[in-house]
């Protein structure tokens, strides 16, 4: 994995934030496009939890990534979904063996 410096870290950024203003005026203006699905949430997502989500994607999968739909959820879907495997699981180990 390639690493940045951090010069090209804070033009990835700046260019970001530049998209984001684009963004923000189409918005204004009206013509924006509307969004995939509908929002469950009214929240919004600050520019700067946007541009940490991007980075962090960026820096996973080690190139730019178009990120198109980013929503808050209240779930514990992971945590359940551990929970039942576990549950399934047919090599529980009890006591000492």
């Amino acid at each position: 994995m390639a690493f940045r410096t951090v010069t090209t870290l804070k033009n990835e950024i700046a260019e970001l934030r530049q998209r984001i203003e684009k963004l923000e005026a189409l918005l204004a203006a009206g013509r924006a496009v509307p969004p995939a699905a509908p929002a469950a949430s009214k929240q919004e997502i600050s520019p700067e939890i946007v541009l940490a989500i991007s980075a962090a994607v960026a820096a996973y999968l080690g190139k730019r990534a178009t990120i198109r739909q980013i929503r808050l959820t209240s779930s514990n879907a992971w945590s359940a979904a551990g929970r039942a495997s576990m549950q399934a699981s047919h090599t529980i180990v009890r006591g000492n063996r």
